[in-house]
């Protein structure tokens, strides 16, 4: 498990989100939706600290987190954030 996000990715958490140099990101898995490994269940995503993660990632400041109550969803997966332009929204892609 590894967590990757762009540098447009970031910008729209700074921006859109408010996150700041120290702050938190969340990702988690949540019923509804899809992935391209995933069916029935899509990527969430929080601003807040972590409780018990299994997966940290600090780039400019932020760290990204995968906690351990959601390890189930995201075992043997990397996954990469990046940023949509057309729906301005990040995109979560997992990889082998």
């Amino acid at each position: 498990m590894k967590i990757t996000v762009t540098d447009k990715a970031e910008k729209w958490f700074r921006d859109e989100l408010g996150v700041e140099n120290g702050g938190y990101v969340h990702f988690f898995g949540k019923y509804g939706g899809g992935t391209n490994v995933h069916a029935g269940f899509s990527t969430g995503m929080r601003v807040e600290e972590p409780a018990d993660a299994v997966v940290t990632m600090e780039q400019n400041g932020i760290t990204y987190f995968i906690d351990s109550t959601d390890e189930w969803f995201f075992a043997d997966y990397d996954l990469t954030v990046d940023f949509d332009e057309q729906k301005d929204e990040p995109i979560y892609t997992y990889s082998e």
